[in-house]
C-alpha cells in the first residue's frame, strides 16, 4: 500500500531512500533546512555535494517548510546526530501522533550520552519509533547496488510495516527487536572506522586492520550488552556488517578522516576537510558511557587520546600492542 513519507534531511542517505521509496510508488517529500541544497537538486536533478551521479526523481517533492510532515504516514529522521534534537523540536508542532518515525542517525548525543531513539522519544512520546541501521553506503544504494539493513522497534508490527514499505529488489530489510544493540552497533562502529583509517594512513597492513575490526567488535559488544543489547545483534547487519563496511571503504567519511589523521593531519583539520564525521564526537561520548558502566574499551581510549589529547597515532598503536596479555 502506498504511503506518504516525509524525509527530514537532504543528506546522501535520505536522498537515496527517497529514490527507493519513490520507485516503490510512495508519495515522498524531502525537507532540508538549507535552501541552496533544495535549489541545487531542482536545478540539476542531483546533489553533487552529497550524492553525486544520482538523479533525484522529479516526482520527489522538495521543500524547506518543515510543516510538510503533518500528513505523513512515515517521518524519516535522516540528519546528523548533533542536530537530531533541535530538528525534532522544530518539527514537533506539525507531527501527527499516527506518524511512525524512522531514525537513521548513528551516534550518541554529547552530554546526555543518549541514543537517537531516546532523544526522538523524548520529543515525540506518543509516536512509534523504528531504528534503521546496517551496512549502507548511500552512494551505492543510490546507484541501485543491492543493500541489506536491519529495522528495530519495540513495536514489531511497526518494524514489519517499514520492512514492507521500504523493501524492493535493491534494498532488503530484516526485522530486529533489539533497538539498543542496533543503535550502539551503528554509533560505535564509526569510532572503530576512524581507528582503521588511522592505521591505513600510517601505512600499516591488513593484519592491523583485521585486528582492530575484530577487537573493536568485542568492545562494541561489551558496551551494547551492558546497556541491554542482545549478543547476537553484534554478529548481524547492525553489528559486524556495518562495522566491516565502514572500516574498509573510501565511501566512509569516518575512515577517510582517520586516513588523514594517520598521515599527520591535525584531527580537527581532518574533520573539517572531510565533512560530517560522526565518529569524532561519538568517540568521546562512547568513552564516557563506557566508563560510567565500568566497561573496558582500550581501542576507544586510544583514539580519544589521538583525537583530543595530542597523542601521536603511532603511539596509540604502540600502546595497544603493549597492553597486558589477554585471552579471547
Amino acid at each position: 500500500m502506498s504511503k506518504t513519507i516525509a524525509i527530514l534531511g537532504s543528506g546522501g542517505w535520505g536522498l537515496a531512500l527517497a529514490c527507493t521509496c519513490d520507485r516503490l510508488g510512495h508519495s515522498v517529500t524531502v525537507w532540508s533546512k538549507f535552501s541552496d541544497e533544495i535549489e541545487a537538486i531542482k536545478r540539476t536533478g542531483e546533489l553533487k555535494a552529497k550524492l553525486p551521479g544520482v538523479q533525484i526523481p522529479k516526482t520527489v517533492a522538495l521543500t524547506t517548510d518543515i510543516s510538510c510532515i503533518k500528513d505523513a504516514d512515515i517521518v524519516l529522521v535522516g540528519i546528523p546526530t548533533a542536530f537530531v534534537r533541535s530538528v525534532c523540536e522544530e518539527a514537533k508542532p506539525y507531527l501527527s501522533r499516527r506518524s511512525v518515525i524512522v531514525s537513521t542517525a548513528k551516534g550518541l548525543e554529547g552530554g546526555s550520552l543518549k541514543r537517537m531513539s531516546e532523544i526522538i522519544s523524548e520529543v515525540f512520546p506518543d509516536n512509534t519509533i523504528v531504528v534503521m541501521s546496517g551496512p549502507s553506503h548511500a552512494e551505492e544504494l543510490g546507484r541501485g547496488i543491492p543493500t541489506a539493513v536491519a529495522v528495530a522497534s519495540y513495536n514489531r508490527s511497526a518494524a514489519e510495516m517499514i520492512q514492507q514499505s521500504f523493501s524492493d529488489n535493491t534494498l532488503r530489510l530484516y526485522v530486529n527487536d533489539d533497538v539498543v544493540g542496533c543503535e550502539i552497533g551503528g554509533a560505535v562502529k564509526n569510532v572503530i572506522a576512524l581507528c582503521c583509517g588511522v592505521t591505513d594512513g600510517l601505512g600499516l597492513g591488513d593484519n592491523t586492520k583485521a585486528a582492530l575490526i575484530t577487537r573493536g567488535l568485542s568492545e562494541i559488544s561489551r558496551l551494547g550488552v551492558a546497556l541491554g543489547g542482545k549478543p547476537k545483534t553484534f554478529s548481524g547487519l547492525a553489528g559486524l556488517g556495518d562495522l566491516v563496511v565502514t572500516c574498509t571503504s573510501i565511501h566512509s567519511r569516518n575512515y577517510r578522516a582517520g586516513v588523514l589523521i594517520g598521515q599527520g593531519v591535525d584531527p580537527e583539520e581532518a574533520v573539517r576537510r572531510t565533512g560530517t564525521v560522526e565518529g569524532y564526537a561519538c568517540a568521546k561520548a562512547t568513552l564516557e558511557l563506557a566508563r560510567s558502566r565500568g566497561i573496558s574499551m582500550p581501542i576507544t581510549e586510544e583514539i580519544n587520546e589521538i583525537l583530543f589529547e595530542g597523542q601521536s597515532a603511532i603511539q596509540g598503536i604502540t600502546d595497544l600492542m603493549s597492553r597486558p596479555m589477554g585471552s579471547e
